[in-house]
């Protein structure tokens, strides 16, 4: 039995935690979900308290229906894709993980979360992260942001880096929303036909289950950019990977 008082979050001793768990509910408006998401995933990082939920929240994703557990998954998987606290979540819990994954698959494949755009991207994303692919939930977050904040390889100038309603270039310019930057350059979109591995599976999935818009951005978020400023190329896939792999 898990001795709560003996781990931390965010906030000090876990000894809340047991009653956050037990009052969970499917309601994503559930002010139950904000208490635990700010205890044991605090503005990114993690606690030792955040790895010995994850059997909790794996046993009620899997008593709730597919169209219910997102937010039990959606925990879970940001608090296994930030190994903060020193703990490998993934060789400490790899039962939990290994159900969670599952868990996820079977929430991808449900009529009613699948056509939902928003809801299909962040479930996508955990399922990378129970994957463990580095930075994966990041990469596919992009495709509902339509947008990465990534800095230049070579001077750390910030750029945002568009691809979606209001166009497809990288600028340095943060109101870009509202007006037309004065600088823009394009976006390099890859090539479906050449991607490989991680890029090649997720664009195959998202097509097949019926999504080709989000195809689309995907070739994007996969591409090149150059920096709005000096210019240099980079890779938009390495720079997610850099910015918030482990």
């Amino acid at each position: 039995m898990t001795d709560w008082s003996q781990l931390n979050h965010a906030y000090g001793t876990a000894q809340d935690i047991p009653g956050l768990l037990a009052a969970m509910s499917p309601d994503p408006q559930d002010a139950g979900w904000d208490a635990l998401w700010s205890r044991l995933c605090h503005q990114g990082p993690v606690y030792s308290a955040s790895y010995a939920a994850l059997p909790a929240l794996a046993d009620t994703a899997r008593r709730w229906s597919a169209t219910e557990r997102r937010m039990p998954l959606y925990l879970a998987g940001a608090i296994v894709d930030r190994p903060d606290s020193g703990e490998d979540p993934y060789l400490s819990h790899p039962a939990e993980i290994a159900e969670l994954r599952g868990l996820t698959e079977e929430a991808l494949q449900d009529p009613g979360m699948t056509a939902d755009t928003v809801n299909y991207v962040q479930l996508l994303g955990t399922l990378l992260s129970f994957e463990a692919v580095e930075a994966g939930g990041e990469q596919i977050d992009g495709l509902n942001g339509e947008e990465y904040e990534l800095p230049c390889p070579v001077y750390q100038t910030e750029n945002f880096v568009v691809f979606g309603e209001y166009g497809y270039f990288s600028t340095t310019d943060s109101m870009y929303m509202r007006h037309a930057p004065a600088k823009q350059l394009p976006l390099h979109p890859q090539d479906p036909s050449a991607m490989q591995g991680l890029a090649r599976r997720l664009h195959t999935r998202i097509l097949a289950d019926g999504h080709p818009d989000l195809a689309h951005k995907l070739t994007y978020v996969f591409g090149a950019a150059q920096c709005a400023d000096c210019g240099v190329p980079f890779s938009i896939e390495e720079a997610v990977v850099a910015r918030w792999g482990a």
